[in-house]
C-alpha cells in the first residue's frame, strides 16, 4: 500500500557530500516554492548548536531508532558519518496522497535504497563548484573535531565519484541558481 501511494508522487531526493550546501539550496526552493514539503529525517547523532528537534532533524536514541526500524517505520535509513540517520515514512505518505511535492534531503546510501524501492523518484546530486570550495566549506563550519572534518572528507571524495548515478546534477556555484534549478525541477515533477 505505502509505496504504490509513493509511486505517483512527485519526489525529488536531493544527495551531495557534505558541506555543498544541500540545506541552503533547498532552503531557497522551499521559499521559492512553499508547496513543497520537505521531509525531516531522524537521526541518531546529537544536535548541533542552534538545531531544533522536529525541525532539523528527530533526534532518536539508539533504542528508538532501531524499533523504527524493526517496525519498518523507514523509507529509508542508513549509518554515516558513525551515526543513523532515516526518513520516516508515515509523514511521507501523508504529504504524498494530498499530492504536495516531496523533498527528501539524505547521504548517498539512503538515495540509493529510494532508487531501488522507487524507481521513479528523481535523484538530484548537488555538487560543489570545486573540490577546494567543499574542503572551505567544511573546515569553516567550526562544529566538528579535524578528525571528523578529515572523515566527512573522505566520504565526499567516494561521493563525488558516484556523481553518474543521479538522474540530474546541480553545482551550488550560486545559491538563487542552483535553487531556482530545484524550484523547476520540483514544478516539472508536480505536472506529471
Amino acid at each position: 500500500m505505502s509505496d504504490a501511494v509513493l509511486r505517483h508522487a512527485p519526489i525529488i531526493v536531493v544527495a551531495g557530500p557534505s558541506g555543498v550546501g544541500k540545506g541552503t539550496v533547498i532552503a531557497w526552493a522551499r521559499e521559492h516554492m512553499p508547496r513543497a514539503w520537505l521531509s525531516v529525517s531522524a537521526t541518531t547523532r546529537a544536535p548541533r548548536p542552534g538545531e531544533r528537534d522536529g525541525v532539523n532533524y528527530h533526534y532518536l536514541g539508539s533504542e528508538q531508532f532501531d524499533a523504527m526500524v524493526r517496525d519498518g517505520a523507514f523509507l529509508e535509513w542508513a549509518e554515516y558519518a558513525g551515526n543513523r540517520y532515516g526518513t520516516p515514512l508515515q509523514p511521507l505518505l501523508d504529504h504524498a496522497a494530498a499530492g504536495q511535492p516531496v523533498l527528501l534531503e539524505i547521504e548517498l546510501q539512503g538515495a540509493r535504497q529510494v532508487r531501488r524501492r522507487l524507481p521513479d523518484a528523481r535523484l538530484v546530486f548537488i555538487k560543489p563548484p570545486s573540490w577546494e570550495e567543499l574542503v572551505r566549506r567544511l573546515t569553516g563550519r567550526g562544529t566538528e573535531s579535524p578528525e571528523l572534518v578529515e572523515r566527512r572528507l573522505a566520504t565526499a571524495r567516494e561521493e563525488m565519484a558516484c556523481e553518474p548515478e543521479f538522474d540530474v546534477t546541480i553545482v551550488n556555484d550560486d545559491v538563487s541558481r542552483a535553487g531556482q534549478a530545484l524550484v523547476d525541477l520540483l514544478e516539472s515533477a508536480s505536472t506529471k
